[in-house]
C-alpha cells in the first residue's frame, strides 16, 4: 500500500489517506459502522433487544407513499417473523453496511470487492462499466464504480424487493435506485453517504449518512458467521414472540 506522505493531504486526526498506486484513496481494510441503524434507520427509543439511536436519514423524514408507510407499519408489527434477515437472506444495499458487523474492501482499479461478515456475503463493485441491460432482480444489485475526485461512486441498480433497509419494516421495491460515496477523511475514518431512489415507494429521493471506521485490532480478520433462520425473533424480537 502506497502512501505519498509528502503529497496527499490529511484528515482531520492528521493521518494521511493512503494511496493506491494509480493515486485514488485506497479503501482497502477492514471497517465497520458504529451505530443502531441496523434496527432502524430514524429515531428510535430503546426497548428489548433495540439500543435506541438518533437516526441516519437525513432530515429524520422518510417520503413514503401512502401505501408504503402503511406496509412499513405492518412490517414493524411483524418484523420478528418477516424481517428478511431472520430467514437468513442477503441483506441487500445498503443494509449490509451498517449492520453492525464488520466488512472487508479488497481494492484493484478495475474492481473493488466487498466481504461482509453477515452469512459470507461478496459484493463486486466494477469500475467504469456500465449496468448490464435489465430487468434483472439481484439480492445485493448490480454495483459499478466511479472516482469523483477522492470519493469512490458506486451506483447500484437491479434489485429485487425483498430486502429491507432495516429491522422497522423499511423496505424499497424492485426498482430501487442507490448511490453510494465513500469519502476517506483520514487513514482510519470515511464518510458514507447514500441516495435513496425508489418510485414505486417514496415520494422523492432521500439520503442517509453516517461515518465508518477501519478496525484497528492487531488480529482483525472477518470470522465465520452462519446463520440459523428465525434466531433473531429469539434473540431481539417482541418479547412476547420471543
Amino acid at each position: 500500500m502506497a502512501v505519498l506522505a509528502a503529497a496527499v493531504p490529511t484528515g482531520a486526526a492528521g493521518q494521511a489517506v493512503p494511496r493506491a498506486p494509480d493515486g485514488t484513496p485506497d479503501l482497502s481494510g477492514i471497517w465497520q459502522a458504529v451505530n443502531s441503524a441496523a434496527w432502524n434507520i430514524l429515531p428510535h427509543t430503546a426497548e428489548p433487544g433495540v439500543p435506541a439511536g438518533l437516526g441516519v436519514v437525513d432530515g429524520n423524514d422518510m417520503p413514503y407513499t401512502p401505501a408504503a408507510a402503511a406496509t412499513q407499519r405492518d412490517n414493524y408489527a411483524n418484523r420478528a417473523t418477516r424481517d428478511p434477515e431472520t430467514k437468513c437472506w442477503l441483506p441487500g444495499v445498503p443494509r449490509a453496511t451498517y449492520m453492525g458487523l464488520p466488512f472487508q474492501i479488497v481494492q484493484t482499479p478495475a474492481q473493488i470487492s466487498i466481504l461482509y461478515e453477515y452469512a459470507h456475503t461478496l459484493r463486486n463493485v466494477f469500475m467504469n462499466s456500465p449496468h448490464p441491460r435489465g430487468p434483472i432482480e439481484f439480492w445485493m444489485g448490480d454495483s459499478r464504480g466511479r472516482w469523483d475526485g477522492d470519493t469512490l461512486v458506486v451506483d447500484v441498480v437491479h434489485f429485487n424487493d425483498q430486502t429491507w433497509f432495516d429491522r422497522a419494516g423499511h423496505h424499497h421495491s424492485e426498482l430501487l435506485h442507490v448511490v453510494e460515496r465513500y469519502t476517506p477523511t483520514s487513514r482510519d475514518h470515511m464518510n458514507y453517504e447514500v441516495t435513496i431512489e425508489d418510485p414505486k415507494v417514496f415520494t422523492r429521493p432521500w439520503k442517509m449518512s453516517m461515518p465508518l471506521y477501519r478496525r484497528l485490532d492487531s488480529n482483525m480478520q472477518l470470522l465465520d458467521y452462519e446463520c440459523t433462520a428465525f434466531d433473531e425473533a429469539f434473540r431481539s424480537g417482541p418479547a412476547e414472540q420471543r
